[in-house]
C-alpha cells in the first residue's frame, strides 16, 4: 500500500492554489490557478471587482468555483495525481471575506452530478453573486453603529478580539440585513471563504473554523463561541441559523469527502475533511509553534504571536487583533498590521542612500544601537498603528526635532527600523500574559528577511533569536499539516486529544526553519532602557496629528 498524502489548498486574493505532502512534509506537488491570467473573462483586476459604491470591493463566487474545477482538471491531466492516496484535506483562504448561499445553492451542494463541474452546477445558487472581500472599506458606518452598540471599540475589542473594520464580516452581514433585506432573506447559509471551500468538498455546508471566526467581529474570542447579542445586532434572529453551529477547532474531522470528489477524480472514499482557516492562522500552524511570533517584512509589516493557553487572557487593544489559535484550545494569536513596512524604507533608500541598500546597511552598521538617542517615525500612508498618523517626525532624547538636519544623515536608515521594530516591541509588552515568559523565537519572511543588517536589528530589538524560513507556501502546507492533523487524530488508536505538536513530532517532521542569528545581550538591554522614550514619542505623534 502507497504511504498517505495530505491535500491543502489556499484561495487567497488572487490565486487558488493546491500543495499536496507526504507525512514527513515532503512538498510532492503544487499548482495553481491564477484568477486574472487564468480566468480573464471574469474581468478581475487583483482577484477582484471594485464597484460603484465607495470603498466596495468583491469578487464573483463562480471566479472561485471555475478556479477550483480548473485546478483540479490540472492536477489530473498535468501531475497525474493519484487522489486515491489523499486521506485528509484541509487549507485556508483570505480572512474575513463572506458567501452567501440560497436554498437552491444548499441543495443542489448535497447532490452534485459527476458529469458537471462545480461552475456549472452552483452558478446561481448564492443570493449574492459577489462576495466582500477583506479589502473592501464600504462600511464604516455600520462599523460605528456596532462599536456604539456595545459601548464603543475597546468593548467590542475586550469582546471579540478586535474592534469594528469595514473589513471584517460583522459590517458586511450588518450592511446587506440594513439596507437589502430580500437578499438577506433570502440567504440561507452564510460562509466565510475558508469555509465555503469546505463545503465544497464535504457536499454541505461546513462549519466555521474557530480562528477564522474571531475575525469576524461575532464571537466571544475566550469562549470561542458566538456571541448571541453580536449575531442580532447585525443580523436579527435569524442570524444565528445562517450562520450555523459553533465555531470548531482545526484538524476536527468534519466527514467524509462527498461522492461528487470520488466519482469524477477518484479520491478515496475514506478521505477526510477537515476545516479550512484563514490564511494568517495557516502560516502560523505552518511555520510556528506556541511561544513563537511570524515577522513578515514585506510591502506591510505584519507580526502574528502564538499565544499558548495561559491563566491570564491576553490583552486585547483597539489597534491589534486577537485570534483564537487554529490547533491550541484556549491558545490565541495576536495580530500586528502596519501599512508602512518595506515600501517606506524603500522610500527612504532611494532619497538618502541613491537607490542603494548596501549604503542603506552601510548606515545602520555605522552607527550604534539606539541610534544616539536619535529616533525618527516615517509614516508616509496613513497608518494602522498608530491609528490614523501620517508624515515623518524626528526626536532627540525625546525631544522634537523640526526638519531633517544633515546631521542626521547616517542615522535614517537606522532610525527607520529601530522605530517600527520598537513599535512592534510596544504592543508584545502589553498584549502577552505575563505567565507566558519570553517568547520563544522570531520567524522572519518577506522580502527584507534576506537582509541580514535588518535581521541583527530583529534579533536585538525584540531580544529573540531570528530564523528564517525555508519555504514560501506557509499557507497550503498549514493546509495539508491541518489535514495531516485530522487524519492522525481520527485513524491513530489513542491520538484523540493529542497536540498538534505531538503529531509533528512523532511522524519526524520539522517545521524546515534555519536558526539565523541570536540576539545581542548588549544591544537588547538598549533597548528596553529606549523603550519608554519611544512610547512618550509616539503618543506625542498622535497627538500632532489628532490636532491637524
Amino acid at each position: 500500500m502507497l504511504p498517505p498524502l495530505f491535500l491543502g489548498l489556499d484561495l487567497s486574493t488572487q490565486q487558488l492554489k493546491a500543495s499536496i505532502i507526504d507525512e514527513a512534509e515532503n512538498l510532492l506537488y503544487e499548482e495553481y490557478i491564477h484568477f486574472d491570467s487564468d480566468l480573464p473573462h471574469h474581468g478581475t483586476q487583483n482577484g477582484a471587482h471594485y464597484g460603484d459604491r465607495e470603498g466596495e470591493v468583491t469578487c464573483p463566487v463562480v471566479v472561485w468555483l471555475e478556479a477550483m474545477d480548473v485546478l483540479f482538471d490540472r492536477l489530473t491531466e498535468k501531475h497525474s495525481v493519484d487522489f486515491g492516496r489523499i486521506l485528509a484535506v484541509s487549507g485556508a483562504a483570505q480572512q474575513h471575506g463572506s458567501v452567501y448561499w440560497n436554498a437552491k445553492g444548499v441543495e443542489t451542494l448535497g447532490k452534485l452530478d459527476k458529469a458537471k463541474g462545480l461552475v456549472d452546477q452552483l452558478e446561481g445558487g448564492f443570493s449574492l453573486d459577489r462576495a466582500p472581500l477583506w479589502m473592501d472599506s464600504s462600511t464604516t458606518k455600520e462599523c460605528r453603529e456596532l462599536e456604539e452598540a456595545v459601548g464603543g471599540a475597546q468593548n467590542l475589542a475586550d469582546r471579540t478580539g478586535s474592534r469594528a473594520y469595514e473589513r471584517f464580516t460583522a459590517s458586511q452581514i450588518k450592511r446587506l440585513y440594513d439596507y437589502d433585506r430580500s437578499t438577506y432573506d433570502a440567504t440561507t447559509r452564510i460562509s466565510l471563504i475558508s469555509s465555503f471551500v469546505a463545503s465544497l468538498f464535504l457536499g454541505k455546508v461546513a462549519p466555521i473554523e474557530i480562528a477564522d471566526a474571531s475575525g469576524m467581529n461575532l464571537m466571544d474570542i475566550i469562549s470561542g463561541n458566538w456571541d448571541q447579542e453580536l449575531l442580532k445586532l447585525c443580523g436579527g434572529e435569524s442570524l444565528k441559523e445562517k450562520i450555523g453551529e459553533q465555531p470548531v477547532g482545526g484538524g476536527t474531522n468534519l466527514g467524509k469527502v462527498a461522492k461528487w470528489w470520488v466519482e469524477r477524480y477518484g479520491f478515496n472514499e475514506e478521505c477526510i475533511v477537515a476545516p479550512f482557516t484563514g490564511d494568517n492562522p495557516s502560516s502560523i500552524v505552518s511555520l510556528s509553534s506556541p511561544g513563537d511570533a511570524i515577522l513578515s517584512l514585506g510591502t506591510s509589516t505584519t507580526l502574528l504571536v502564538s499565544i499558548p493557553p495561559s491563566p491570564d487572557p491576553p490583552l486585547c487593544t483597539t489597534n491589534s487583533h486577537m485570534l483564537a489559535h487554529p490547533t491550541a484550545p484556549g491558545g490565541h494569536i495576536g495580530m500586528l498590521c502596519y501599512k508602512n513596512g518595506d515600501l517606506a524604507r524603500k522610500s527612504l533608500k532611494d532619497k538618502h542612500y541613491g537607490g542603494s541598500w548596501e549604503e542603506f546597511d552601510q548606515s545602520i552598521k555605522s552607527t550604534s544601537s539606539g541610534n544616539d538617542g536619535y529616533l525618527r517615525f516615517y509614516f508616509p500612508m496613513k497608518e494602522i498603528i498608530p491609528d490614523g498618523v501620517i508624515g515623518e517626525f524626528g526626536f532627540k532624547d525625546g525631544k522634537l526635532v523640526e526638519g531633517e538636519g544633515e546631521q542626521f544623515k547616517p542615522s535614517y536608515s537606522r532610525a527607520i527600523c529601530e522605530t517600527q521594530l520598537l513599535s512592534i516591541k510596544s504592543r508584545l509588552h502589553h498584549i502577552l500574559p505575563h505567565s507566558i515568559g519570553h517568547l520563544h523565537r522570531c520567524i522572519v519572511t518577506g522580502g527584507a528577511s534576506a537582509n541580514e543588517t535588518i535581521l541583527h536589528l530583529v534579533a536585538d530589538v525584540l531580544d529573540l533569536p531570528v530564523y528564517v524560513a525555508a519555504t514560501s507556501a506557509s499557507a497550503t502546507i498549514g493546509g495539508g499539516l491541518l489535514a495531516q492533523f485530522a487524519w492522525w487524530k481520527a485513524t491513530k488508536e489513542g491520538k484523540e486529544g493529542k497536540t498538534f505538536e505531538e503529531m509533528r513530532e512523532e511522524v519526524g517532521a520539522t517545521k524546515s526553519l534555519k536558526k539565523v542569528l541570536d540576539p545581542r545581550k548588549h544591544e537588547s538591554e538598549i533597548y528596553d532602557a529606549i523603550l519608554p522614550v519611544y512610547e512618550e514619542c509616539e503618543a506625542k505623534i498622535i497627538e500632532i496629528c489628532k490636532s491637524k
